[in-house]
């Protein structure tokens, strides 16, 4: 067992370093990209080029609130804060999502507008801004790959950036095409097509996040699987009061009580207890508060059910 905490601590600490690179890189190149691509896009009147900005400066917005938060969640538990900082993690996802929902409401007003009239643009020009985005997003979402199913706020980044390397890649054929057609409705329709990926992606996001922060249990985790789990103990007849929850977007709790049967020796409790959140671990929920009672408790007959 304390052979299989230290590979955990192990890991934590090479991941910490992975992602807090992971982070610097994303930040620093995806703002670079989006000066690029304001003053592009505003050279050339391009609506895609500056929806794409507008969707990447929320992006270098949610993953400096991600490492924030990431940051804060690792501080220690105070007397005040007894559960630590790491809930941040989920209102940091919360936030996120909300934010990017709000840019891309102005991006489609103004996409529609544009539809009635599209100005001419310099489709070479766009497609080339957009092939420097496949190149920055693509690179720093494989940053964030190997962590992607740790953390929720790691999945974010990496789903958003994913997403602006597809969008990138859309607005490079957009860009040739208006420039070998002159179609220039190619570009706010574009903007459209920007929308939906990015409402679609976050949608998914935002519903988790809700879940989470509203203390539902963590999507990977079934409260059947739990009793299953807690039954296959010999000594444990049932388990009850059961509550699971995340404190973080890393980490999971849980409370409950274990039924005993009558007559399980008493001094073999505690041995039962470790055994259990053993098992737990394998579940995904790394702290767990048990208590415990005999089959024939008053418990059970009253308040307990």
């Amino acid at each position: 067992m304390a052979h299989h905490h230290h590979h955990h601590h192990h890991y934590q600490a090479t991941s910490e370093g992975r992602l807090t690179r992971a982070f610097a890189w994303g930040i620093g190149l995806n703002l670079v990209f989006v000066v690029l691509e304001v003053l592009v896009g505003f050279a050339t009147g391009s609506l895609a080029l500056l929806s794409d900005a507008g969707h990447n400066i929320s992006d270098v917005g949610s993953l400096a609130i991600s490492f924030f938060a990431l940051r804060l969640a690792r501080r220690r538990a105070t007397n005040v804060y007894s559960y630590g900082f790491g809930k941040v993690t989920i209102w940091a996802s919360v936030f996120n999502g909300l934010v990017l929902m709000l840019a891309m409401g102005g991006i489609g007003y103004e996409a529609v507008r544009r539809l009635a009239e599209p100005p001419q643009i310099p489709g070479f020009t766009v497609a080339l801004v957009a092939g420097v985005g496949i190149l920055i997003n693509a690179f720093t979402a494989w940053l964030f790959h190997r962590d992607k199913d740790a953390d929720l706020n790691v999945r974010g980044a990496y789903l958003h950036l994913a997403a602006d390397a597809a969008v990138s890649a859309g607005v490079v054929v957009a860009g040739l095409l208006m420039q070998w057609t002159g179609w220039a409705w190619l570009d706010p329709a574009l903007s459209f097509i920007i929308l939906a990926v990015i409402v679609w992606s976050t949608w998914g996001l935002l519903r988790e996040s809700f879940r989470l922060a509203l203390d539902g249990v963590p999507p990977k985790i079934t409260p059947a699987d739990v009793r299953e789990a807690a039954r296959n103990l010999p000594g444990i007849v049932d388990i009850h009061h059961l509550h699971i929850w995340a404190m973080s977007t890393m980490g999971n709790a849980l409370t409950a009580h274990l039924v005993l049967k009558d007559g399980f020796p008493p001094e073999q409790i505690s041995a039962l207890k470790v055994q259990f959140r053993h098992t737990l671990e394998h579940l995904d929920i790394q702290h767990a508060t048990l208590e415990t009672e005999y089959e024939s408790d008053e418990c059970l007959n009253r308040e307990c059910g």
